[in-house]
């Protein structure tokens, strides 16, 4: 076969991307509050995350001493790194206790892990001489996001077993490459590469491989989006037709044939409608599970002996991510199971990062209430888990007693950081992040940084190398959970 050696046109997917995030500028208020409180979260979850030592030892320069006087900072440590290094150590933080935004369509993700490749970028041009404003990053956000996002609304790497984090470093890619204020070409270029990184495998994040590198992969995939638009900077030419290319091309090489689509126009959809985890920490299927676990618990915590069966009623990607029966091996496994989250919120009522720790897991009521559970799927509950109009996330519990007497059965169908509860949501949500920093900072340094978080229009115009300042410690046994 003969094959063509004249250099193709940019695939339209990537085109379509390189100049949304070259010329959009966000309008819309929502969007524009809604990134600030996707900010402050996901800043709030990676410090609280410091005071986890299986997370700080993924984190540190990549060997004892690169670190550079004029690098990106990592916030909550006393370090200053290259921007791609700062951005693994970023992204890892933000994702290791999976306790912030979610963005749940035909592929599932997290699209603030994008803000570890940003921020430090922002932080390290800025120290450079360029002027970075914290309102540039929530931005820059809206941008990732929606190309996160949307590309996620009818495209399912997962069905063809991979991972969503490739569409982290797409993403960050894009966006860095505009923050570095390259040509079209240039950015053009940055997303091609992306693309050619091929795709990670989620074979880390299912039994019976469940590990946690699902907790850095992340941070790996953002440093990467930032490196390749660095390299796009420095003349690197990219690979016009990456994605449908026959045979070599990402479609057919590893998206079994399939093309991509864009299903609707990039603007600022995905953060207006992104979901947040407000009051605990728990993959985002089980959300609605886990709050009526919590209505049941005062009928069922003087019982638990007496239990004969749990049944949950969830949605169809539910059971494919999180029905989880037989050992769990650790953190990461546990808090992808559907039963042991249900079974915890029923047991103590609550549900916090440390209950996923080996501490709390070995307590046999656990596993003992987790062999009764049965899973269901409600066809209507994953039809309305894939309608726009809706986007709901919906699970029922209901506990039988051997008695033969049972509890009612508790439906929620729209968890707490939904879109359709966010007023009811975001004075929660801010007090989860004052109680994050001070995980973190001392009680005067916490203070300060809260009271600039929280007035909206002090904080967009402080410059990033000016934000970041304000989180520095002087070490990593800095912390209360150190």
């Amino acid at each position: 076969m003969t094959v063509s050696n004249v250099r193709p046109e940019p695939d339209p997917v990537i085109v379509e991307i390189a100049d949304y995030v070259r010329n959009y500028v966000p309008q819309s208020n929502e969007a524009l509050e809604t990134a600030r409180y996707c900010f402050l979260d996901s800043l709030g979850c990676a410090l609280l995350a410091l005071g986890y030592p299986e997370c700080k030892q993924y984190l540190g320069p990549v060997v004892p001493g690169a670190v550079l006087q004029n690098g990106a900072r990592v916030p909550g440590t006393p370090w200053q790194l290259d921007p791609v290094h700062a951005a693994f150590n970023l992204g890892t933080m933000i994702r290791w206790l999976d306790f912030n935004d979610t963005w749940l369509a035909a592929e599932w993700g997290h699209p603030s892990d994008n803000l570890g490749g940003i921020l430090p970028l922002a932080d390290y041009l800025a120290r450079g001489g360029r002027k970075f404003l914290i309102a540039d990053v929530l931005a820059a956000m809206i941008k990732a996001h929606e190309i996160q996002g949307i590309l996620a609304l009818e495209n399912s790497f997962n069905r063809a077993g991979l991972d969503h984090v490739l569409l982290v470093r797409l993403a960050t890619a894009a966006v860095a490459a505009a923050m570095l204020g390259k040509s079209r070409e240039q950015t053009v270029s940055a997303i091609t590469n992306a693309w050619a990184d091929g795709g990670t495998l989620r074979v880390y994040r299912h039994a019976p491989n469940t590990g946690p590198r699902k907790s850095w992969a992340a941070g790996d995939a953002t440093s990467r989006g930032v490196r390749i638009a660095l390299l796009a900077s420095h003349g690197e030419p990219g690979y016009p037709s990456v994605l449908s290319t026959p045979h070599w091309g990402f479609h057919d090489a590893l998206f079994r044939g399939k093309g991509l689509v864009l299903a609707r126009p990039l603007g600022s959809y995905v953060m207006e409608n992104v979901l947040f985890k407000v009051s605990f920490p728990a993959e985002f299927h089980a959300q609605t599970a886990v709050e009526c676990a919590f209505k049941l618990h005062p009928q069922v915590k003087d019982r638990l002996e007496s239990i004969e069966k749990v049944t949950i009623w969830t949605q169809e990607s539910a059971r494919r991510i999180i029905d989880k029966t037989g050992p769990l091996h650790n953190p990461a496994d546990r808090d992808h199971c559907l039963q042991y989250m249900t079974a915890v919120a029923l047991i103590f009522g609550e549900l916090t990062a440390d209950h996923y720790q080996d501490a709390i897991a070995c307590d046999p009521r656990i596993d003992r209430l987790r062999e009764k559970m049965v899973v269901v799927e409600d066809p209507r509950y994953s039809k309305d888990y894939l309608d726009p109009e809706k986007r709901s996330i919906a699970n029922a519990v209901q506990v039988a007693f051997s008695d033969g007497s049972q509890t009612e059965k508790i439906a929620v169908e729209y968890p707490i950081g939904h879109r359709r509860r966010r007023a009811e949501a975001i004075p929660l949500l801010l007090q989860k992040f004052a109680v994050n920093v001070a995980s973190r900072l001392e009680p005067a340094q916490c203070r300060r940084f809260v009271d600039l978080c929280f007035d909206s229009d002090r904080l967009l115009t402080t410059t990033v190398d000016e934000f970041m300042n304000l989180l520095v410690v002087a070490s990593m046994e800095h912390g209360a959970k150190s």
